[in-house]
């Protein structure tokens, strides 16, 4: 398996302090778009509060739920269902890392 993380990652692991989340890449890719959290909410037809626990990392989001924020941001669906998968693996403090393919 490739351990290698891409430049981007590293990037995006810089700007945030830390291992990419979920919520931190929605974060990033609204702060990118200079949306407020309010009309980036509508987007993904949330609440407001809903969408700054994520990005905080304070609401867990479920696998069906990342491929929905992925369809209506047009980004990787495999992409936030791995993050999201992650963070559960995380929380429950196990020592597995996630990798999600497309069947």
């Amino acid at each position: 398996m490739n351990t290698k993380k891409s430049p981007t990652r590293k990037f995006l692991e810089k700007l945030t302090g830390g291992p990419v989340t979920l919520g931190k890449l929605i974060e990033a890719i609204r702060l990118g778009e200079e949306v407020s959290q309010a009309e980036f909410a509508k987007r993904l037809k949330i609440s407001r509060s809903h969408l700054n626990d994520i990005e905080k990392g304070n609401k867990a989001v479920s696998p069906e739920r990342a491929s929905r924020f992925a369809h209506a941001l047009g980004h990787s669906e495999e992409r936030f269902v791995e993050l999201a998968l992650q963070s559960l693996v995380d929380e429950a403090g196990l020592k597995l890392k996630v990798v999600v393919d497309v069947a």
